[in-house]
């Protein structure tokens, strides 16, 4: 069903906009305080300007939250293209295009060329995986759709487009945080805090 709607959030003395497509994405903003609030909890604990890499950023919340609420230079990772419509437009509507950078690729343990395989093609969609076919829980992930794209590893990624040391890690990708998680060895090593 198409909704087609701008919603806005209260963030202290502060607003968020964020854009309603479809029904899954006003249902993630209706739920911002209630659906992971230890991540909300977590973000407000970070010190201004912290780096932060929101990986799996879907459309944007988190990241917006982050470069509003204490001016995190964020990076946004998302590889579903039907997520990246949205997430630009939410960071566009929040005046963050300053703040977040959007890192259209999917992080893996190594840089190789892979199907993107999603769960649906929804706006705001999950459950979708980089060159597996599980879901966050072990159980097979039956694609409606793929496409060939490619990965690197976060060790690899920020060294070549030389992004700065994340003080704060995000990854939410439904089943291949361990993957991610072996290709960042080195960055890990001075991040400060990792939320999975």
């Amino acid at each position: 069903k198409i909704v087609n709607e701008k919603k806005s959030v209260n963030i202290g003395n502060s607003k968020l906009f964020f854009y309603a497509p479809n029904e899954i994405n006003l249902f993630r903003i209706n739920t911002f305080f209630i659906k992971e609030p230890e991540t909300l909890a977590w973000i407000d604990n970070f010190k201004e300007k912290s780096n932060f890499f929101d990986i799996g950023a879907n459309i944007g919340l988190y990241s917006c939250y982050a470069a509003k609420k204490k001016k995190c230079n964020t990076f946004a990772f998302e590889p579903s293209f039907f997520n990246l419509e949205v997430l630009s437009k939410n960071i566009f509507v929040n005046n963050l295009s300053n703040l977040i950078k959007i890192v259209p690729i999917s992080l893996s343990f190594e840089r190789k060329i892979g199907e993107f395989n999603m769960s649906n093609t929804d706006w705001g969609g999950a459950l979708s995986t980089f060159d597996e076919n599980i879901t966050f829980d072990g159980s097979d992930l039956k694609p409606v759709f793929k496409y060939t794209t490619m990965s690197i590893s976060l060790d690899e990624c920020v060294s070549y487009f030389k992004f700065p040391q994340p003080n704060h890690i995000k990854i939410d990708v439904d089943g291949n945080e361990h993957l991610i998680l072996s290709g960042a060895s080195k960055i890990l090593q001075n991040t400060k805090s990792v939320l999975i």
